[in-house]
């Protein structure tokens, strides 16, 4: 899949390629940017943390050779889960959305893995439409997820007559907005740049930290960071994120698919 440009953006960007994924996953695709000539800048706009209760999630994973079918919504959950995994049972079939997770599940030596036929589209519906419903009716399927998300794979598996069960792995959340962070953003914005934007609840959560720059500037009519995030130039790989950008004013989207390969691919055609 080549990258779609959704809205041209009106200048070359020189500027810096700013990161957002959680710090776990933002390494091994900064260093490849950064092999590219281009400067990075890792923001991460979500910070992931382990729940304090682990309880559900050990209970469930010391039955994993149980399970005919085990979903992974994110990296987050295979790094969560695989903290209590020692050994990946024979005979239990991992599913994912996208390559990132996959790529974290095979780093932890599983094969067999399940994903959308085109990875193109990593998401829910399309994993569904791709797994073997039939096979898994009656059969126990295990979700590992965040404490909160979409509630689709679940009802999709239910509705074919699998037995499932939804694990909470992990806690997303916004970071505080401290005045460091306030005048990393504010120096961002002061120059084009190119935002790697994987998350949806990420694209918000920055908005909403914007917004409490904005309120708290003392020329907040002058100096609006809102409206100057809005002209910086988005790179998102789900036209589920495109949506939400849209949603929220922004313009310059280029919408690549799934897999760092493809991000890398967009970023060198803003060059």
């Amino acid at each position: 899949m080549r990258p779609s440009r959704l809205a041209t953006p009106d200048v070359r960007m020189t500027g810096a390629v700013v990161i957002t994924r959680p710090l776990a996953q933002a390494a091994p695709l900064a260093a490849r940017v950064s092999a590219l000539g281009r400067t990075v800048e890792v923001l991460p706009l979500l910070e992931i943390a382990p729940l304090p209760d682990q309880t559900a999630l050990q209970a469930a994973l010391a039955r994993l050779h149980e399970y005919a079918l085990v979903a992974f919504v994110s990296p987050n959950a295979v790094d969560a889960a695989f903290a209590h995994i020692r050994h990946w049972p024979a005979g239990v079939t991992a599913a994912v959305v996208g390559e990132g997770s996959r790529a974290a599940l095979a780093a932890h030596g599983v094969a067999d893995i399940v994903s959308p036929a085109d990875s193109a589209h990593s998401d829910s519906e399309h994993l569904l439409q791709t797994l073997d419903l039939a096979a898994l009716q009656g059969k126990p399927v295990l979700i590992i997820r965040g404490e909160s998300g979409r509630e689709l794979m679940g009802d999709g598996l239910r509705q074919a007559g699998a037995l499932v069960e939804v694990v909470p792995a992990y806690r997303r959340s916004v970071p505080a907005l401290t005045p460091g962070l306030a005048a990393t953003l504010r120096r961002l914005l002061a120059q084009q740049n190119d935002w790697i934007i994987t998350s949806s609840e990420a694209l918000r959560g920055l908005v909403g930290l914007l917004q409490q720059i904005d309120l708290q500037h003392p020329d907040a009519m002058q100096h609006n960071s809102v409206v100057a995030m809005q002209h910086q130039h988005l790179i998102v790989p789900h036209t589920r994120i495109a949506e939400t950008a849209n949603n929220l004013g922004f313009s310059k989207l280029t919408l690549t698919g799934s897999g760092d390969e493809r991000l890398l691919a967009a970023l060198q055609s803003c060059l």
